[in-house]
This record gives C-alpha cells, structure tokens and sequence, in this order.
C-alpha cells in the first residue's frame, strides 16, 4: 500500500509538471510579457508606496516609478550606441590590420595543420556564399524578433501600470484563492515576495560588480588599455543576454589589434571573457544570487535550464525568482513539505 500510495504521488507531481510546462509554453507569448511586468511592479512598489505617502496622487507615483525604470534603459541603450560609435571610429585602422594578419594565419594554419591556402579559400568563400544565400532568412528572423521584442517594450510598462494601480484588487483576489485559513498569511508572504525579489536584484548586481573586476584584471594582465573601464562596461552589458557580451567585447578586441602587432592579444581578449562568462554562468551567478534568494545551487541550476528550455533567454532570467517565490510559498502552506529539502541552501 505505502508503495502504491508514493507511486500515485510521483504521477501526480509528474502530471502537474508536464502540464505546468506545456502552458508556460505554448503561452509564452503572454507569460513572459506579464512576468516582466509583474518584477517591474514588485520593485516600484517601495518607491510607489513612499511617493504615496508623501500626498502624490497613486498615477502620478506610478509614472514617475516607470520613468525612473525608462531613463536607466535608455542609459543603456546610450552606453551600446557609444561602444558601437567608437568601434566605427577605429575601423578603418583595424581593417588595415586585418588584411596583414589573416594571411599571417592562413600561413600558421598551412603550416601547422597542414591546411592548404586553397582548401582555405574554399572554405571562406563557401561560409560566404552561403550567409548570402541565408541573408533574407536572417533578415526576416532579424526583423520579427525586433518586432516581438518592442511589442513587449509597449506591453511591459502597460502591464506593471496595471499591477500597481489596481493591487488592492489582486490581493483580494489571491485571499480569496487562498480560501479561510490562509487569507491572514497573504499579505505577510507578499511583503516577503517584495522583500526575496529585493535580494535578487541586489544578487544580480554584485555578479555584475564581480564580472567586471574579474574582465577588468584579465584585460589589465593583457596590458590593454583602459582596462577597467571595459572591464566594467562589458559587465553591465552583460545584462543584455549574449547580445550585450558580444557586441561590448568587440571595442577591447579591436583595441587590443590596434595597439598590439600579434593577433594573440584579442585572442586573450576572448578567452578571457568567454572564461569569465563561463564562470558567470555556472558559478557566480548560482553562487551569489542562489545565496541571496536562499535557493540551493542545485535547484537554480535547474530553473536556468529549465527556463531557457521553456522561455528562452527571458525563462533563464525569470524562473529563478519564480523559483523562489514558489518556495516561499510552500514553506508557508507546508513546512514539512519533501520539496523543501531540495530547495534549500
């Protein structure tokens, strides 16, 4: 009987899980909008509720809220228009020397692996050829995801608007969900939501502080110039999910085939982002933002992944709060619950 009972109990968080992930899913569309909305919401709420206080009038509060959130976007947007606008500065020379150190590295593969300068030149024009052929494909996905992503740009703000204003509303729709004997626990697990989401943004800052003096010693070590402050920008770029890594990372590349006659330095430059991200992504970050959330690292491994599976690079960002919002819930509905075991540093 125990093992009929434990067996039926496995089906049933199966069951949930799968079809939990086949709406999240197919839903996305809607969710992921909603989620970013929802965060906005949580961390205006303490900047909302002082202004309130102070006799400004709820939309007026809720405004200024969201105008704070547009200008540090717009900051930046600004700090990548910058870094794109100082690489077309230094193109022209990079071009110069780029010429001289592709046919240098055509010689050392010949060389060295035997690869012949034709093979080579094959090679190249058959990679050419066929990002030509692939151009309208990749403008047209260019195209739709610049369209997706400032539809939810227009929707993000409308929606966090909407949590603020109306959250009288939703609390006592959740305390009615929550029937008779938990309705007294939802607006203390709120409070602590607002608290937990406070402790994740402060996590997510000191991982951007540390990937950048950890870029900023690599760089300095490499003997590029200015240093610290690409070490610095290239963090808080990082911000901007694999985009933003990329694009910050071409100006000390470029600097450091400017500045250098060997292409060694900006393959340094590379291996040392491409390290420090690695170490981003599976130390830092589980380290410092699952400590911050009181999440094991294990389990905010498994929401990254599982995030990134269902919702792409927005679930990667998301589920870890959802994560731990989920444990604060069930930590208040069932102490003893066996899932708590898991989730706990």
């Amino acid at each position: 009987m125990e093992n009929t009972s434990v067996n039926t109990a496995l089906l049933k968080y199966c069951g949930i899980v799968v079809l939990g992930s086949i709406i999240l899913y197919f839903g996305k569309s809607l969710f992921i909008p909603l989620s970013y909305a929802l965060f906005v919401a949580i961390v205006l709420y303490p900047v909302c509720k002082w202004l309130e206080q102070h006799k400004w009038p709820r939309s007026l509060a809720i405004t200024a809220g969201l105008l704070i959130v547009t200008i540090l976007f717009a900051a930046l947007v600004g700090l990548l228009v910058v870094e794109i606008n100082a690489l077309r500065a230094e193109w022209p020379e990079l071009m110069q020397r780029l010429r001289p150190s592709l046919a240098a590295l055509q010689e050392w593969l010949q060389h060295h692996f035997n690869i012949a300068l034709s093979s080579q030149e094959e090679w190249w024009n058959t990679i050419t050829r066929q990002l030509s052929d692939n151009s309208g494909g990749i403008m047209r996905s260019t195209l739709s995801t610049t369209s997706s992503l400032l539809f939810m740009l227009f929707l993000v703000p409308v929606f966090a608007a909407l949590f603020l204003y109306n959250r009288l509303p939703f609390v006592q729709f959740l305390e009615k969900v929550a029937g008779n004997s938990h309705s007294k626990e939802v607006r203390p697990l709120l409070h602590e939501v607002i608290h937990t989401y406070f402790n994740f943004v402060k996590g997510m800052l000191l991982v951007y502080l540390i990937v950048g003096i950890l870029n900023s010693i690599g760089l300095f070590a490499l003997g590029i110039p200015h240093a610290f402050l690409f070490g610095l920008l290239t963090a808080i770029m990082t911000i901007i999910p694999y985009v933003g890594i990329i694009i910050s990372a071409l100006l000390p590349v470029a600097i450091a085939w400017i500045t250098h006659d060997s292409i060694w330095y900006p393959l340094g430059v590379v291996a040392i982002f491409g390290v420090v991200q690695y170490l981003e992504a599976n130390v830092i970050f589980p380290r410092v933002v699952g400590a911050q959330l009181n999440i094991s690292t294990w389990a905010t491994l498994v929401a990254v992944l599982a995030g990134g599976i269902l919702w792409g690079v927005s679930g990667m960002i998301l589920f870890i709060p959802f994560l731990a919002i989920g444990k604060l819930v069930l930590e208040k509905m069932d102490p003893e619950h066996p899932v708590n075991i898991l989730l706990a540093r």
